[in-house]
């Protein structure tokens, strides 16, 4: 029993689905924040002329109206004026850092919309296992990592800064374009450096997440003996379907009997009736079977419909026992059942 208590055994793919609906997904808060960092920065960089152009039409404005009198249509313009500015330079730059969020979000797990991670629980206001959540090992190691990664960051980040600081006696005797150039190209140096680094925590950071993830998941052997279970229902009820689907079975195949060129029995245990239709294949087909109560009514349902009935024991047998109903017989027993039909059709013809 303790072996079985022990979630030592991977996750089936129907618990890990389950745990998708709830919203339980592996997600790396780094991987995410790298590549909305990045696109930050390379929005910043792309837009920074067209939020610039903005931020001076802004400020020309503004001293455009220092010497107008204040009245309520002077209010609403510098409102209109300051928001639509606002919206112009913020916006391109926003829309960009959560376009980004939302596709580091489906690269890393797919599409996903479910409202069960959000839904209210009354559970989650319990202090006391809130409290226990707060001061867990987990939070403890996050709180680690965290400052780990923050540390190492800038710590990396005033390397370099200290580095560039040491150049300023060099830089002040450059013209004011030429400084502006160097801040510009060490800005963006310390920057991608910093988001080397945080990308390097990313991908680490994406193979722990996922490894607790699946760890979480794992099930003991019990649960999947019960998954197993849930998935093919009850005994019960399997059976019952079982019998419904067999009694149709049993309608259709007794239906088929008038068809029949022939039933071959041995007399009262076994009925087997064979149809020959030249045009669908090269061998006889099986179209009804049965032994005992199905024979003898295999056998009524021949006689009501004037299909001869013959005796031939071993062959009958045979038939039961290697050839489904709606298969042609196989090769080894061709020549018997030729044989019976060759007998049957010559009946029949002296008959007429």
């Amino acid at each position: 029993m303790a072996d079985d208590a022990e979630k030592t055994e991977e996750p089936t793919s129907k618990k890990i689905e389950d745990a998708r609906k709830e919203g339980n997904v592996p997600k790396s808060q780094d991987a995410s924040g790298v590549v909305t960092l990045f696109v930050a920065i390379l929005a910043l960089l792309l837009l920074f002329p067209f939020m610039a152009s903005h931020m001076i039409f802004l400020f020309k404005y503004y001293f455009s109206i220092l010497d107008n009198g204040i009245d309520k249509e002077m209010l609403f313009g510098l409102t209109f004026v300051t928001m639509r500015e606002f919206l112009l330079i913020v916006l391109p730059l926003a829309l960009s850092v959560a376009i980004a969020g939302v596709v580091a979000a489906i690269a890393q797990f797919g599409f996903l919309f479910t409202v069960d991670a959000i839904a209210p629980k009354f559970s989650k206001l319990n202090p006391l296992k809130g409290m226990k959540n707060l001061f867990s090992m987990k939070k403890v190691i996050e709180g680690v990592k965290i400052t780990f990664k923050s540390f190492t960051t800038l710590g990396v980040g005033f390397l370099f800064f200290f580095y560039f600081i040491m150049e300023l006696p060099t830089v002040a005797l450059f013209g004011l374009g030429d400084q502006l150039d160097w801040l510009q190209e060490k800005v963006l140096t310390i920057a991608l450096v910093m988001l080397f680094i945080i990308f390097v925590f990313a991908i680490i950071d994406i193979i722990i997440v996922r490894k607790q993830y699946f760890d979480g998941l794992k099930m003991s052997k019990q649960e999947i003996k019960d998954e197993m279970k849930n998935m093919e229902g009850d005994p019960l009820i399997k059976g019952k379907i079982r019998q419904i689907q067999m009694e149709a079975s049993r309608k259709r195949m007794m239906a088929d009997v008038p068809d029949a060129d022939v039933v071959i029995t041995n007399p009262t245990h076994y009925a087997v009736a064979l149809k020959y239709d030249e045009s669908k294949g090269h061998a006889p087909i099986v179209i009804a079977k049965g032994k005992d109560n199905i024979a003898q009514q295999i056998k009524k349902i021949a006689r009501e419909n004037s299909v001869q009935i013959v005796q031939n024991p071993p062959l009958a047998r045979s038939l039961y026992a290697e050839v489904d109903v709606d298969k042609a017989i196989p090769d080894s027993l061709f020549k018997a059942v030729a044989e019976v039909l060759a007998y049957v059709y010559q009946t029949n013809k002296q008959k007429s």
